[in-house]
């Protein structure tokens, strides 16, 4: 598989089909140079161009001139024949080309070599363009910094003077790594690249992304998250690096360096004085990047012998100076000179390392200096200081907040501890603390899955009950993440083994635990109960972390409270997590306020919430954890807003972070909402497909595990034209009445569902669907716009007008800005006017969908628009003239219909499914827009100008562009040729 790639491919194709063109390639060794010209060559031939191939050696100037050209001579031979070749060039000069190849005979002898060389150099250009006359054709120059000033000169000639209509491609590679600054092809591509038709490409190294990719098409399964990290960190994403990384034999990262990978990677070394190679073999100790003052160190060299030892090393471009600081210009460079090294000199080196850091802590800033002391130490394979420093590390990197670092040096100490004698009055920690410090590491980074083992095992440390009642906390709460129900037991097991008096932290933690997952897992009025324990026992510890979590508890079990009044507890709520110093209560206030708040449609402030909640997540270092689940919080209400690209780009960029199983699913579904929406089905079928977590396939105590995944399902099989399977796919939401956030999950399920029974026409399963619908509440706007759409396709199934129930619901949806909603409910009140025979305001309902969905690029709901427009014969393009009157919009037209019948709002809100406060809303529009104070006004104009007689405007219109009758009575003339009007508008 070619992986990220594509726009460099295309670049490169754009050059074909612009030539006579060159593109220079640029790119370090193994990045991918030679794998993109052989698929963008494939491709090429595969559209009937010719593609010539050619590549410099390394010899370089001591070996064969023109050698690449030589090499495409060759084969145009073997191809065409000597003749055949021959036929392409003026008489006598193809004379010339035995210079390059006998098959052509002795070289004429000339005067001049300077008159050979450049009769030579115009006989291959004539060639070239003799070839790409007929066909297309290009030609491939690689590993340029290796060519022979020969090569040099006739590339020059050759991209220096591509003119006239023949389609010729120049492609040349180069290692730009190998471009030190005196070498001779540098000023040759600075100056090609000012040529117009020239073009430079530089590949980059793969992203994390890609790498994970590669890795999957080389051994042809998912690779673990472990792995790919694994292979991205060595190779840095090198494409070469990675497949020489990976064992073909069980898909492990190879043990060591393939020799042919080493060779590749010592060539510049092994040319370099032996007292250099010695000095990077001990630069190799000290990491990617060392101190020149930690080398001097290491080395034990004065000033001026170091700068002496270097400056080869960094003249070859082996080491690159970085400020005060060495780096090896790629990392697997310098552990290819590592693994030179025998395992004596190994341990030995990073001995030195470590006593000149013990020597003089000032070489390193202290938090680094930790760091490189436990690697040094444990690589010197000296137990004993090994086990200190990593101790020490530990503690440094859970002060910085690094804690997936702390677990990792946690775990040291636990690995070397048997092998210590004494090892705990080395750290001054016994090994139940030690473990206890592991858990709550292995908590803070997320990694439930290290905590629950670890926890396990110092429960058999530790007898203490209240710290075995906090180990007890910690492994309830990660087995509760990871959908494992006997975490309740845990939490209850701690609560009972902690007294009420006096108050204690973990207590209050535990029964803040327990009430949060017992509503999530039970919901029962367990969780109240619970709940305000936790809270009471919180404040009296003062532990306002424990507060915050028991308080959102409440806020959410409280059924009575409106979304207004629980976002303004969210808020209280929010002022006591800032004060709690913790970033687990601010997170998880920032979850729920966003969640919040998209949920009653302000989709906005959604966006903001979840946007500054990633920023703190960052903050802490937690971006691929706790900054997850504020990452489709992002995405989500981006999506409703519209702003597609950006959700995608959202979820990308989520997904590349390697998160959680559930969060990776969430966006999945995410990316398949808009897949669906853009008529892209594969890629929708592929990301629900991916959905792992089985909560996401029913087996969670949450509607949006449950009916998110069923309602794509079923608008995916709608899609493809297979309603029976639509309903089927929606028959969890009908059997699961009752879960947390039911609402605002189940209510799209049903619209999906209750149009899948409209296709199949299947009475039986609608009544099932109707009857969950009857039984469900819609709390705040978005779902109870989604009740109206429940409401026009019920209306839609039963074969009842449906029009204004369609315009009820694109009110609504116009209300929250919900562009795509919006474009769906005008096309399909569009439909419902044109089957019930009302032709006013169909047009601007159908150009009004149109534009948002063109803006969305939903391609699928365009086509619809398209087809209700042919079938109307309307042209959803058209001009003001097809627009409804006096500026109304077509939801107003509706709405002053009734008025002028002499309908109350009520009334109006009722035939028109809206609320009595949105026909307010209406009548207030129309009332401003016609310029009048009053319903009885507003009646009299739409009256006066027979708005709504059978005989309209619009009909007038219709009828004197078709020439069947006069548009009016001509009115009397004023003096200034205008119409007098007889009323004010």
């Amino acid at each position: 598989m070619l992986i990220g790639r594509s726009p460099e491919l295309q670049r490169l194709g754009e050059a074909l089909a612009r030539a006579p063109s060159a593109v220079l390639v640029g790119g370090e060794a193994g990045v991918g140079k030679t794998r993109l010209i052989r698929e963008f060559g494939d491709r090429a031939q595969s559209a009937g161009a010719r593609v010539l191939l050619g590549a410099c050696l390394e010899l370089g100037a001591d070996g064969l001139p023109f050698a690449p050209f030589t090499t495409v001579l060759r084969g145009l031979v073997r191809e065409m024949g000597a003749d055949g070749v021959t036929a392409l060039l003026p008489d006598s000069a193809a004379s010339g080309l035995a210079r390059l190849l006998p098959d052509f005979g002795e070289p004429e002898p000339d005067a001049t070599s300077g008159e050979a060389r450049a009769r030579l150099f115009e006989v291959v250009l004539t060639l070239l363009e003799g070839l790409a006359e007929d066909t297309p054709t290009v030609l491939v120059i690689e590993d340029a910094h290796w060519a022979d000033r020969s090569t040099r000169d006739l590339l020059t000639f050759l991209i220096r003077n591509l003119d006239g209509a023949a389609a010729l491609l120049l492609v040349v590679t180069y290692r730009s790594d190998e471009l030190h600054r005196s070498h001779p092809l540098r000023p040759l591509l600075a100056g090609l690249e000012r040529v117009d038709r020239v073009d430079r490409v530089e590949l980059s190294r793969l992203s994390r992304r890609e790498v994970a990719d590669l890795v999957h098409g080389i051994l042809d399964h998912e690779p673990s998250a472990q792995l790919v990290e694994q292979v991205y960190t060595r190779s840095e994403g090198n494409p070469l690096f990675v497949e020489v990384l990976l064992n073909s034999e069980d898909g492990g990262p190879a043990g060591e360096l393939p020799e042919s990978l080493r060779d590749l990677l010592l060539a510049g070394v092994r040319r370099l004085p032996e007292d250099a190679q010695e000095l990077l073999r001990v630069a190799s100790g000290g990491g990617d990047h060392i101190e020149h003052a930690l080398l001097a160190a290491v080395s034990g060299l004065d000033a001026a012998a170091l700068d002496r030892t270097l400056r080869p090393a960094v003249a070859a471009n082996v080491l690159v100076v970085e400020g005060d600081r060495y780096a090896f210009r790629h990392a697997l460079i310098r552990e290819a000179v590592q693994d030179d090294l025998l395992p004596g000199e190994h341990s030995r080196l990073h001995a030195r390392y470590a006593e000149a850091l013990e020597g003089n802590p000032t070489l390193l800033p202290a938090r680094r200096l930790a760091v490189e002391l436990a690697h040094h130490w444990y690589r010197s394979h000296d137990a004993t200081w090994a086990l200190i420093s990593a101790w020490r590390a530990a503690g440094e990197a859970r002060k910085a907040a690094a804690y997936a670092e702390a677990l990792e040096m946690f775990s040291r100490v636990l690995e070397l501890w048997d092998r210590v004698p004494g090892a705990a009055e080395h750290i001054g920690r016994e090994l139940g603390e030690v473990l206890e410090d592991s858990v709550s590491a292995a908590d803070l980074a997320g990694d439930g899955e290290r905590g629950i083992k670890l926890a396990t095992a110092a429960l058999k440390e530790i007898g203490d009950p209240v710290r075995a009642a906090g180990l007890l906390e910690q492994r309830g709460r990660m087995s509760l993440s990871l959908n494992r129900a006997e975490g309740l037991e845990d939490l209850r097991e701690a609560i009972r083994l902690i007294p009420a008096r006096p108050p204690s932290v973990v207590r209050a933690r535990a029964l803040a635990s327990l009430a949060e997952k017992t509503y999530k897992f039970a919901v029962s009025d367990e969780a109240g109960r619970i709940a305000e324990e936790a809270a009471l026992a919180a404040r009296e510890a003062g532990d306002a972390a424990a507060e915050v979590s028991a308080l959102l508890t409440l806020i959410y079990l409280d059924e009575e409270a409106d979304d207004e009044k629980m976002l303004a507890r969210l808020d209280d709520v929010a002022l006591l997590a800032e004060r709690a110093r913790s970033y687990r209560p601010v997170l998880r206030v920032a979850v729920n306020r966003s969640h919040l708040l998209e949920g009653m449609g302000r989709h906005q402030e959604a966006i903001e919430v979840a946007r500054l909640g990633v920023e703190k997540a960052r903050h802490h270092g937690l971006a691929r954890v706790a900054g997850t689940g504020l990452a489709i919080n992002l995405a989500d209400p981006l999506v409703s807003v519209g702003r597609w690209d950006e959700a995608l780009a959202v979820i990308e960029h989520t997904l590349e972070q390697g998160p959680a199983p559930n969060p990776r699913d969430y966006l999945r579904q995410l990316a398949a909402e808009i897949a669906l929406a853009r008529g892209d089905l594969d890629r929708a079928d592929a990301a629900l497909a991916a959905v792992s977590n089985p909560a996401a396939r029913g087996a969670g105590p949450r509607a949006e595990n449950h009916f998110y995944t069923a309602r794509l399902e079923a608008e995916l099989h709608l899609a493809r034209g297979n309603p029976h399977e639509a309903i089927s796919a929606v028959q969890p939401v009908i059997a699961n009445p009752g879960l947390v956030d039911d609402g605002r999950y189940a209510w799209p399920a049903l619209v999906a569902g209750a149009r899948a029974c409209t296709e199949a026409r299947d009475a039986d399963a609608f009544a099932a669907i109707e009857a969950r619908a009857a039984g469900l509440a819609a709390r705040g706007p978005v779902q109870r716009a989604h009740r109206l759409a429940f409401a026009a396709e019920a209306a839609e199934f039963r074969r009842t007008p449906s029009r204004s129930a369609w315009d009820a619901a694109a009110d609504a949806w116009e209300a929250l800005g919900h562009p795509y909603r919006l474009a769906w409910a005008l096309t399909r009140a569009a439909e419902a006017a044109a089957a019930e025979g009302h032709r006013d305001g169909l047009a601007p309902r159908l150009r009004r969908a149109a534009e948002l969905a063109d803006g969305l690029a939903a391609h699928p709901l365009l086509k619809r628009i398209d087809e209700v427009s042919r079938r109307t014969r309307l042209n959803v393009t058209a001009g003001p003239a097809d627009a409804a009157p006096l500026g109304l919009t077509p939801r107003e037209l509706e709405v002053l219909r009734l008025v002028a019948d002499g309908r109350s709002n009520r009334d109006i809100a009722e035939t028109l499914f809206i609320s009595v406060k949105t026909a307010s809303v209406h009548v207030s529009n129309i009332l401003s827009k016609l310029n009048v104070g009053a319903r009885g006004e507003a009646a009299a104009t739409a009256h006066r100008l027979r708005l709504f007689e059978p005989d309209t405007a619009q009909d007038r219109r219709r009828r004197v562009a078709s020439g069947k009758t006069p548009a009016t009575k001509q009115a009397p003339a004023t003096g200034r040729g205008t119409t007098k009007t007889p009323h004010k508008t």
